[in-house]
Parts: C-alpha cells; sequence; structure tokens
C-alpha cells in the first residue's frame, strides 16, 4: 500500500489530503473552543487541549501521507483506495479520523 500512495499524483493527493482534513474540523464544530482549539495553517492542523497538550496533523508532500502527532506518539497514514480511508503505514489497521478522535477522547473527554 505505500508505494501506491509514493506514486499517487499530487493533485489528487491534495484533494484527498483537503478533504480529510475538512472531516476532521468539521467533527469540532460543535465543541467548545476552551476544551480543544483547532487552528488550521496551510497543510497543517493543530488541536491544542485545554491542559496545553497538541496533537498535530499535517501532510507530507515528498512521502505522499498525513503524519500525525499527540502524545509523545507519531503515526504515518496512506491513503487506501479500496476502502477510501487514510490508514497507518505499519499494517495495524489504524485509521487517521478515528485515531485523532481517540486521541481527543483521552485529552479532552470529548467523543468527536
Amino acid at each position: 500500500m505505500w508505494g501506491k500512495t509514493r506514486m499517487m499524483d499530487e493533485r489528487r493527493y491534495f484533494e484527498l489530503a483537503d478533504a480529510v482534513f475538512r472531516e476532521i474540523e468539521d467533527r469540532f464544530n460543535d465543541v467548545d473552543a476552551d476544551d480543544v482549539d483547532v487552528e488550521r495553517a496551510g497543510d497543517v492542523i493543530t488541536l491544542t487541549f485545554r491542559d496545553g497538550r497538541k496533537c498535530i496533523i499535517n501532510t507530507q508532500r515528498p512521502t505522499r501521507q498525513i503524519w500525525l502527532a499527540a502524545n509523545a506518539r507519531a503515526w504515518h497514514f496512506d491513503f487506501d483506495e479500496t476502502t477510501s480511508r487514510w490508514v497507518d503505514d505499519k499494517g495495524q489497521g489504524v485509521e487517521l479520523v478515528t485515531q485523532v478522535a481517540e486521541i481527543v477522547r483521552e485529552s479532552a473527554g470529548i467523543a468527536v
């Protein structure tokens, strides 16, 4: 799967990345910014929790991946054409949006 994502053309990669970024942002429409502040700057979404901890989601153009970092952990996600989802490149079955939701639940006690 990793090789397939790397071969994806840049335009398609940015369309898919933008779509999942919008999906992530939309999940916070009803969340109080004091609990989770969501900031998007270009190819980076930063979630800042009440206690100051952060979750960073960003594109990685050279590898056509999306990277996620939070709580001293990091994940790399490739786009899986068969499921139309961003899944971890380690083959663990971790899906990007689900992992972000889990981080928010653990960090802020909020379901998104």
